[in-house]
Protein backbone atom coordinates (compact mmCIF):
# COMPACT_ATOMS: atom_id res chain seq x y z
CA UNK A 1 0.00 0.00 0.00
CA UNK A 2 2.72 2.46 0.85
CA UNK A 3 3.85 2.49 -2.99
CA UNK A 4 0.10 3.05 -3.89
CA UNK A 5 0.39 5.98 -1.54
CA UNK A 6 3.91 6.93 -3.09
CA UNK A 7 2.77 6.93 -6.67
CA UNK A 8 -0.94 8.58 -6.04
CA UNK A 9 1.29 11.81 -3.99
CA UNK A 10 2.83 12.25 -7.61
CA UNK A 11 -0.14 12.32 -9.28
CA UNK A 12 -1.38 15.04 -6.40
CA UNK A 13 1.80 16.73 -6.79
CA UNK A 14 1.00 17.09 -10.37
CA UNK A 15 -2.54 18.31 -10.18
CA UNK A 16 -2.34 20.41 -7.39
CA UNK A 17 1.03 21.37 -7.49
CA UNK A 18 4.59 20.72 -5.46
CA UNK A 19 3.62 19.47 -1.63
CA UNK A 20 0.09 18.50 -2.67
CA UNK A 21 0.67 14.43 -2.20
CA UNK A 22 2.24 15.26 1.33
CA UNK A 23 -0.42 17.44 2.19
CA UNK A 24 -3.10 14.66 1.23
CA UNK A 25 -1.45 11.60 2.23
CA UNK A 26 0.08 12.57 5.53
CA UNK A 27 -0.71 10.15 7.78
CA UNK A 28 -0.51 7.05 4.89
CA UNK A 29 -1.15 4.20 7.83
CA UNK A 30 -5.05 5.81 9.07
CA UNK A 31 -5.46 6.08 4.80
CA UNK A 32 -7.62 2.86 3.72
CA UNK A 33 -7.48 2.68 -0.51
CA UNK A 34 -10.41 0.48 -2.11
CA UNK A 35 -9.51 -0.82 -5.45
CA UNK A 36 -10.95 -1.27 -8.90
CA UNK A 37 -11.86 -5.06 -10.23
CA UNK A 38 -8.29 -4.75 -12.05
CA UNK A 39 -6.70 -3.67 -8.43
CA UNK A 40 -6.15 -0.08 -9.91
CA UNK A 41 -6.16 2.26 -6.35
CA UNK A 42 -10.08 4.03 -6.11
CA UNK A 43 -11.34 5.47 -3.49
CA UNK A 44 -8.98 6.68 -0.74
CA UNK A 45 -10.25 7.81 2.59
CA UNK A 46 -8.78 8.63 5.96
CA UNK A 47 -10.60 8.62 9.81
CA UNK A 48 -12.22 11.86 8.77
CA UNK A 49 -13.72 10.93 5.33
CA UNK A 50 -13.04 10.50 1.70
CA UNK A 51 -10.07 12.28 0.48
CA UNK A 52 -10.64 11.53 -2.99
CA UNK A 53 -11.64 9.40 -5.71
CA UNK A 54 -8.65 8.33 -8.44
CA UNK A 55 -10.79 8.22 -11.68
CA UNK A 56 -9.53 6.61 -14.78
CA UNK A 57 -8.44 9.85 -16.50
CA UNK A 58 -5.61 9.61 -14.01
CA UNK A 59 -7.10 12.64 -12.10
CA UNK A 60 -8.61 12.87 -8.54
CA UNK A 61 -11.91 13.86 -7.76
CA UNK A 62 -11.88 15.43 -4.30
CA UNK A 63 -14.13 14.73 -1.29
CA UNK A 64 -14.48 17.14 1.58
CA UNK A 65 -11.62 15.44 3.77
CA UNK A 66 -9.07 16.10 0.95
CA UNK A 67 -10.56 19.21 0.31
CA UNK A 68 -9.90 20.42 3.77
CA UNK A 69 -6.49 19.07 3.89
CA UNK A 70 -5.79 20.81 0.56
CA UNK A 71 -7.20 23.95 2.24
CA UNK A 72 -4.45 23.91 4.65
CA UNK A 73 -1.59 23.17 2.68
CA UNK A 74 -2.44 25.26 -0.90
CA UNK A 75 -1.73 28.84 -0.43
CA UNK A 76 -4.41 31.52 -0.86
CA UNK A 77 -5.92 31.76 -3.96
CA UNK A 78 -4.71 28.51 -5.39
CA UNK A 79 -7.70 26.59 -6.97
CA UNK A 80 -10.15 28.59 -4.76
CA UNK A 81 -13.62 29.91 -5.97
CA UNK A 82 -15.24 32.62 -3.34
CA UNK A 83 -18.53 33.28 -2.59
CA UNK A 84 -20.21 35.27 -0.43
CA UNK A 85 -23.28 35.25 2.13
CA UNK A 86 -26.15 35.29 -0.28
CA UNK A 87 -24.97 31.78 -2.00
CA UNK A 88 -23.63 30.03 1.06
CA UNK A 89 -26.46 28.12 2.33
CA UNK A 90 -27.10 26.91 -0.88
CA UNK A 91 -23.82 25.66 -2.02
CA UNK A 92 -23.71 24.10 1.80
CA UNK A 93 -26.57 22.11 0.66
CA UNK A 94 -24.01 20.28 -2.43
CA UNK A 95 -25.90 23.21 -4.95
CA UNK A 96 -23.88 24.53 -8.04
CA UNK A 97 -21.96 27.82 -7.76
CA UNK A 98 -23.13 30.37 -10.22
CA UNK A 99 -20.61 32.83 -11.62
CA UNK A 100 -22.82 36.06 -10.66
CA UNK A 101 -21.98 34.85 -7.13
CA UNK A 102 -18.35 34.72 -7.44
CA UNK A 103 -16.61 37.48 -5.95
CA UNK A 104 -13.18 35.94 -6.33
CA UNK A 105 -11.16 33.31 -7.72
CA UNK A 106 -7.93 31.55 -8.62
CA UNK A 107 -6.98 32.73 -11.85
CA UNK A 108 -5.36 29.81 -12.86
CA UNK A 109 -8.22 27.69 -12.83
CA UNK A 110 -9.16 26.09 -15.90
CA UNK A 111 -12.29 24.51 -16.74
CA UNK A 112 -12.69 20.97 -15.39
CA UNK A 113 -10.12 21.19 -12.45
CA UNK A 114 -10.91 20.23 -8.67
CA UNK A 115 -11.80 23.44 -6.80
CA UNK A 116 -12.69 24.20 -3.20
CA UNK A 117 -15.29 26.41 -2.71
CA UNK A 118 -14.98 28.54 0.04
CA UNK A 119 -17.03 31.78 1.80
CA UNK A 120 -15.50 35.01 1.82
CA UNK A 121 -14.60 34.70 5.80
CA UNK A 122 -12.35 31.68 4.73
CA UNK A 123 -14.41 28.60 5.17
CA UNK A 124 -14.76 25.97 3.40
CA UNK A 125 -17.93 25.26 2.06
CA UNK A 126 -17.58 23.05 -0.64
CA UNK A 127 -15.55 20.80 -3.09
CA UNK A 128 -16.36 20.60 -7.14
CA UNK A 129 -15.10 20.79 -10.68
CA UNK A 130 -14.80 24.35 -12.53
CA UNK A 131 -17.11 24.77 -15.40
CA UNK A 132 -15.47 28.14 -16.12
CA UNK A 133 -11.92 29.37 -16.09
CA UNK A 134 -11.00 31.62 -12.88
CA UNK A 135 -10.65 34.41 -15.31
CA UNK A 136 -14.28 33.96 -16.92
CA UNK A 137 -16.17 32.96 -12.95
CA UNK A 138 -15.00 36.61 -12.14
CA UNK A 139 -16.27 38.13 -15.59
CA UNK A 140 -19.36 36.50 -16.62
CA UNK A 141 -22.55 37.41 -14.57
CA UNK A 142 -24.69 34.24 -15.75
CA UNK A 143 -23.47 30.77 -15.83
CA UNK A 144 -22.47 27.87 -13.71
CA UNK A 145 -18.40 28.64 -12.77
CA UNK A 146 -18.51 25.01 -10.12
CA UNK A 147 -20.16 21.71 -10.59
CA UNK A 148 -20.38 21.22 -6.17
CA UNK A 149 -19.77 17.71 -5.81
CA UNK A 150 -19.97 17.50 -1.78
CA UNK A 151 -21.10 20.59 0.24
CA UNK A 152 -20.43 20.85 4.22
CA UNK A 153 -23.88 20.49 5.14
Amino acid sequence: MADDIEGLGHVADYQFGAGAGNGLFADPDELSVTRTSSGRPRQIHCPDGRIGTYESDGRFRLGLAGGRRLQEILDSPAYRVVVGDESEPYIREGRNVFAKFVSNADEAIRPRDEVLVEHTDGSLLAVGRAELSGQGMAAFETGMAVKVRDGTD
